[in-house]
């Protein structure tokens, strides 16, 4: 339903007074996409995301430091992308647009997310790393499970360790031949066989609810990620 003369509004540019023309209830309205990603660079450029990063991952060590002692084979499972390392650079010139294919220009877009890969300079999630060393001096088992595809491996290794990720147990990227509907799809199984193999995987930390769903972990941690969703 439209309402006429809701707001008089001056049209400095044409110089002449117009009606603006409304929906009645604005709760019917998705928010405008522009404003929303306004505040999507706001809440990083304030603090506040680095700030919801680091109160996850600080319940998670703490439920890590809990179990230390209470079970055999103590392991961690992280995600990559917004988990252990930020693509905040390639998100923010694309204009939070997903760009696939294509070269990648930090200083004026567009940034083909499978170049910015290759690129290897993702920056660390600094609480994710220190819950990350926090494991490795207490002789945690750390693996890294992404849906990052196999062929960029060395790529994704490489920009691990020259942020700070020196050494894991494992890590799994997703085989080329690999078709599932979902991550957890994907994810899941791959945890259920390292408890098969004797791990208690005490934390499992990702940013994307298909990065925790199906189980086969003590505790699940969801990092916040207000930039995308995958399935």
């Amino acid at each position: 339903m439209l309402t006429k003369t809701v707001f008089p509004v001056l049209a400095a540019v044409w110089g002449i007074a117009f009606s603006l023309t409304t929906i009645a209830d604005e709760a019917c309205a998705p928010e405008n996409l522009g404003e929303h990603k306004t505040k999507l660079v706001s809440y990083k450029t304030s603090g506040q995301y680095d700030a919801d990063l680091s109160a996850v991952a600080k319940q998670a060590q703490q439920y890590l430091q809990e179990r230390l002692d209470k079970v055999d084979k103590p392991a961690i499972v992280l995600d990559i992308d917004e988990t252990t390392l930020s693509n905040y650079p390639a998100l923010k010139i694309n204009d939070f647009g997903f760009i696939l294919g294509g070269g990648c220009d930090l200083e004026k877009g567009p940034c083909g997310f499978l170049n910015w890969i290759e690129m290897a300079q993702a920056t660390a999630i600094a609480p994710s790393l220190e819950l990350y060393r926090f494991a490795r001096a207490n002789n945690v088992a750390v693996f890294f499970i992404t849906g990052r595809p196999e062929r960029f491996r060395a790529a994704t290794e490489k920009n691990l360790r020259d942020v700070g990720y020196a050494e894991w147990d494992n890590a799994y990227l997703k085989p080329a031949d690999l078709k599932v509907a979902s991550a957890a799809d994907y994810k899941a199984p791959i945890r259920c066989e390292l408890q098969a193999k004797g791990y208690t995987i005490v934390v499992n930390m990702g940013d994307q609810p298909s990065d925790l769903a199906g189980g086969c972990a003590e505790r699940a941690f969801l990092l916040p990620n207000p930039y995308y969703r995958i399935p």
